[in-house]
């Protein structure tokens, strides 16, 4: 054997059991960021479309991956470290806003997990990739009108479908006599008591149909606020439109390259969309508007908004409240239900067997 040749030492256990757990993150931090990520619904915004303790696979791959605009980060962890509650996340490298071509664009009824545009302000303050995972229905697309009148929205003029398990509050009154608590269970029904014979039922159109025939019920009906009583938790926040969760605009979501006229009855509209997402600075001077320090009368949006809403339209924090979200806080589609956790059931039933694997409406 020649003197010169090499020879090749074997790896040690310790470090092939360091590289084989490098690809495997590697891996999955790239399928993750460019495919499919899991997703838990914590919360019942979109009940009964979607119920909590649903695990969800969302697609990275139908409007097209968003390459990471803070890359530094700790693998698997969103915003904070486990346990310790620290920033998994370091801001001294950051990277504009940039998506891979996708299968296509959002659709309107499209249930869409998005950042959560609010985290642009304080005391949060994060960057856009960084900000809490919000999934809604996407109700509206740029260039469309979006009017609710007495809970039923409207775009571009005509009344939209109705979400199949979308639920709303509805009064219900009896005749005095109690309703059957496991009868309100088994529709798996939150139900408050409001008067002697009157209650709040939250539930959908069809357990409203069901309800109606109970012998000791002597009328349903849904609750809706009525038009012109404002809402300051409403968007824009603003006195000048007397707007509710039930009776809301009209009002126009912006598209890339939409030029919408600026003046004082339609500032408060936009001024947000301008200004936090478009990185404008943007004022009111008397009667003036002035953007990065010019007088203006007009503006151009560089990106695409959309109009999110939860099927459960009486529990849901949504655009009604929060206004448009933008396109770089699209994170993908929701596509299927791969398992289902409730944690107020028993033993077997613990596990929702009917939903897994059920595809999302």
């Amino acid at each position: 054997m020649s003197k010169n040749k090499k020879v090749s030492k074997k790896k040690s256990a310790g470090r092939e059991w360091f590289d084989a757990i490098l690809f495997a993150v590697v891996a999955a931090t790239l399928i993750r960021g460019l495919f499919i990520e899991a997703y838990v619904i914590p919360t019942g915004s979109m009940e009964k479309t979607l119920l909590v303790g649903d695990y969800l696979f969302v697609s990275k791959v139908n409007y097209g991956a968003r390459t990471p605009m803070t890359p530094v980060a700790f693998p698997f962890a969103h915003h904070t470290m486990p346990v310790i509650g620290t920033k998994a996340y370091w801001e001294g490298i950051k990277w504009d806003y940039h998506r891979l071509p996708g299968l296509s664009e959002v659709k309107r009824n499209d249930v869409v997990v998005f950042n959560y545009p609010m985290d642009a302000d304080e005391p949060f303050l994060r960057p856009v990739d960084k900000r809490e995972n919000y999934i809604k229905r996407c109700i509206a697309v740029g260039g469309d009108t979006i009017n609710i009148i007495n809970a039923r929205v409207h775009l571009n003029g005509k009344p939209t479908e109705v979400p199949q398990f979308g639920e709303k509050y509805y009064y219900v009154k009896s005749d005095g006599t109690d309703f059957n608590p496991q009868a309100i269970q088994d529709l798996n029904i939150e139900a408050q008591r409001s008067t002697a014979d009157e209650y709040l039922f939250n539930m959908s159109a069809s357990d409203a149909e069901i309800i109606k025939k109970w012998s000791n019920v002597k009328s349903v009906n849904p609750y809706i606020r009525p038009v012109n009583e404002y809402d300051s938790q409403i968007f824009p926040h603003d006195p000048k439109f007397k707007w509710n969760a039930d009776n809301f605009g009209p009002l126009i979501v912006p598209k890339q390259g939409w030029t919408v006229k600026l003046d004082s009855t339609n500032y408060a509209l936009y001024e947000r969309a301008i200004s936090i997402y478009e990185g404008n600075s943007i004022e009111r001077r008397g009667n003036d508007i002035i953007i990065n320090g010019k007088k203006a009368d007009s503006y151009t949006f560089k990106m695409n908004y959309y109009w999110m809403m939860g099927d459960n339209r009486d529990n849901s924090l949504d655009s009604r409240y929060w206004g448009f979200v933008p396109d770089d806080h699209i994170v993908g589609k929701a596509l299927f239900v791969w398992m289902s956790w409730n944690t107020n059931g028993t033993f077997f039933d613990k596990i929702r067997w009917s939903r897994l694997l059920g595809g999302i409406h």
